[in-house]
């Protein structure tokens, strides 16, 4: 199946369809003709709006499959997440990363457990509370970029 997501004016994403491979298009079917604007083209036609790019469901072009609200780059020729907070800038892959990196402690206890790790975008900082008890203040913990430990909140 070939995926083609439509774009809005501003290029961001507003819904991704499936069209099947057998498509005839000028350059043969969809499925033998990955970004070729022969698909596109058919998208156009079929669905009555202007604005159509095709993405790969397995990653293999124009970086990463869309999605609602994704943002298609058309210097790059790529699709972007969207920004997760106004801090994150995207890294030399067109990744979002934090200001502050993750961080590299994310289970604690014996048996070990995970920590739920989540952005604090008014603080800058990654936060995390023990799975077991969420719900108590003393599993809240920080990240501690100068001992790279939590700490308590």
């Amino acid at each position: 199946m070939a995926h083609f997501a439509e774009l809005d004016d501003n290029n961001a994403v507003i819904q991704v369809v499936v069209v099947g491979n057998d498509v005839t298009t000028a350059a043969g079917p969809l499925g033998e003709n990955d970004m070729h604007v022969d698909g596109e083209t058919w998208c156009v036609d079929f669905f009555k709006t202007p604005n159509w790019k095709q993405t790969s469901y397995n990653n293999n072009f124009r970086k990463q499959y869309a999605g609602i609200g994704y943002i298609y780059d058309s210097a790059k020729d790529k699709f972007l997440c969207p920004q997760p907070f106004a801090s994150w800038a995207l890294d030399a892959e067109d990744d979002w990363q934090a200001p502050v990196t993750f961080p590299t402690v994310i289970e604690y206890g014996d048996p070990a457990e995970k920590y739920i790790i989540s952005w604090e975008e008014s603080n800058l900082r990654w936060t995390a509370k023990s799975q077991q008890s969420q719900e108590n203040p003393s599993s809240n913990f920080n990240w501690d970029v100068a001992t790279l430990s939590w700490v308590a909140a």
